[in-house]
């Protein structure tokens, strides 16, 4: 029976009830199909889920396909259709060696390509939803194939059609469109524009840029490493909360403040959990905050699901307690709730 700690970068996570890996579109149908009505847990990398101790009662399938499918046209850049099951930091490399522009910022970011359109993942000022062109999926209820265009994804700040529809939708593969070229989109983010030494709002070349971007998430412990347990984690654990303005004028002069298009305000969660009373390094059973980055929640070497998700508990407790905003997983909790 496969333990899914072997199968999670934070290493914990109980036993499957069933558990396929998966090569093939076919394959995935396959598997798909043979569970008929029973839950099932769709994995990639492992990199953005907490499964409890007790495990999953249901079926697990490990995607692991992997696909190609440049179109390159020298005005308008390249379409790339990728596999579910490629990494995407592979994937964002390839894509950089080959002259394509866009997805550097994205760079080091764990997991595999098919995660990344559910979560809508970003950093350092751009979302993978600015690229993508159409998501392709498995229907569970229809038993058919749906193909989504960007719109109809509707990518919200760490959010899609697939996230709001849980277990609904099995993503086969991702299309991209990228420009080609040697220089960034100009720099929006404050911290990376001041590790290249240039001012916000201007270019950079772009390996500059993922090599600038893979050191910073390397400081934050954001890139995996079996030496260092300060990666043994999920990433950030919280989104960063969107509030009314009337809240955010309410929070101290120091906190971020992002204000979004509809007039409500993002600030950092990292900020708030630092400045409740959370510190790096702070310790609960086996788990522990980052000594590096206060937003990564570790596996200090022994920790149990139980002792990441109540170390998690007592940060969003401290920081409501503070401030009066309810943080919100940014990881995927399987058989637990905060």
């Amino acid at each position: 029976m496969a333990e899914l700690r072997d199968y999670t970068s934070l290493r914990v996570g109980g036993p499957a009830q069933k558990f396929v890996e998966v090569g093939t579109e076919a394959e995935i149908i396959a598997a798909i199909e043979a569970a008929g009505d029973s839950p099932v847990l769709i994995i990639g990398g492992g990199t953005n889920v907490l499964v409890s101790d007790s495990g999953f009662a249901g079926t697990v399938i490990r995607i692991t396909n992997n696909s190609l499918k440049p179109e390159v046209d020298a005005c308008s850049g390249a379409t790339l259709t990728i596999g579910a099951g490629e990494n995407w930091d592979d994937f964002v490399a390839t894509s950089l060696e080959r002259g394509f522009a866009g997805l550097e910022t994205l760079s080091g970011i764990p997991g595999t390509v098919g995660a990344t359109p559910i979560q809508n993942i970003g950093a350092y000022g751009h979302e993978v939803s600015e690229f993508i062109t159409r998501v392709r999926t498995y229907d569970r209820v229809k038993k058919e194939i749906k193909t989504f265009t960007n719109l109809e994804c509707e990518f919200e700040y760490r959010n899609s059609h697939f996230k709001t529809n849980p277990g609904r939708y099995v993503i086969l593969d991702v299309q991209f469109n990228l420009r080609q070229g040697e220089m960034t989109a100009p720099i929006t983010y404050s911290e990376l524009a001041t590790k290249l030494g240039i001012a916000i709002g201007e270019k950079a070349p772009v390996a500059a840029t993922r090599k600038a971007v893979m050191e910073l998430r390397a400081m934050k412990g954001m890139i995996l490493d079996k030496t260092d347990r300060d990666s043994w984690s999920a990433g950030s654990f919280f989104t960063n909360p969107i509030i009314s303005a009337e809240v955010a004028a309410k929070l101290p002069a120091a906190a971020p403040q992002w204000p979004t298009s509809d007039g409500r305000v993002k600030t950092s969660a990292a900020w708030l959990i630092e400045n409740s009373g959370i510190h790096k390094g702070d310790e609960h059973g086996g788990a522990r905050v980052s000594t590096k980055h206060v937003l990564a929640l570790t596996n200090a070497g022994n920790a149990t699901a139980s002792d990441i998700v109540e170390l998690a508990q007592v940060a969003k407790a401290k920081v409501y307690e503070k401030f009066g905003i309810t943080l919100e997983a940014e990881v995927n909790l399987i058989g637990l709730t905060l």
